[in-house]
């Protein structure tokens, strides 16, 4: 197992060391950078060249302006909003600025290690509790995902969706269907395809908006 180099920026010490105490604990991680302000994400990055950061929004500086200084410079920076707020602002900022992952502050150490796993590995993250109406507008006009769509879908297909609607992880949902990793990222493939997303949020909307446009296997 790859060890990740993980920034922790939050304002509040005791829940950054929390954080980086649970991740040491798990193992696979090295903890590069600790801090409680915009500038001091800025500087992290810089210096420390992290993997992946989890950065808090409220804090000295604001969280979303650290996101957008850093992915200014840092493109390829993968950024995980780590935080209490449900705002639907605040979700759709973060991820319209380029963060690949948004994270309520509820998970537990070993969820938040498989998300921090995906967003190394080239997912995006967006904690099940968010409803998709929160990410709607991010879909581009003329590419509306394709709800009926979801009829096309083969059994193994809709499943798969089905738990990635939920939140859950390649790497957790390879487990729950018995499936190894990267034929989950095959049906993922097809998914996408048939129902005209580009990514696992936009694949989330169109689950939850299908209504009753399901599968005639479903029911």
């Amino acid at each position: 197992m790859n060890t990740i180099r993980v920034a922790v920026i939050d304002d509040h010490p005791i829940f950054r060391e929390g954080v980086a105490s649970c991740l040491t604990d798990i193992g696979g991680y090295d903890i590069v950078g600790e801090g409680g302000s915009c500038e001091d994400a800025e500087a992290i990055a810089e210096q420390a060249d992290p993997d992946v950061m989890l950065l808090d929004i409220s804090m000295p500086g604001g969280g979303l302006n650290a996101v957008a200084a850093i992915l200014e410079r840092r493109p390829a920076q993968k950024i995980i909003v780590l935080t209490v707020s449900e705002s639907h602002s605040d979700v759709a900022t973060a991820l319209k600025l380029g963060a690949k992952g948004y994270v309520l502050k509820g998970v537990g150490s070993r969820v938040l290690s498989e998300i921090l796993r995906a967003v190394q590995g080239g997912e995006m993250y967006l904690s099940p509790a968010l409803s998709a109406r929160m990410i709607a507008d991010l879909s581009q006009v003329g590419n509306q995902p394709s709800a009926t769509g979801i009829r096309d879908l083969t059994k193994r297909e809709y499943d798969v969706l089905r738990l990635v609607a939920a939140g859950l992880s390649n790497k957790r949902i390879a487990r729950d269907l018995d499936l190894h990793e990267k034929t989950i990222k095959h049906h993922l493939t097809r998914i996408f395809a048939k129902l005209n997303v580009s990514n696992r949020t936009e694949a989330a909307m169109a689950y939850r908006d299908a209504g009753e446009a399901v599968p005639p296997y479903v029911g």
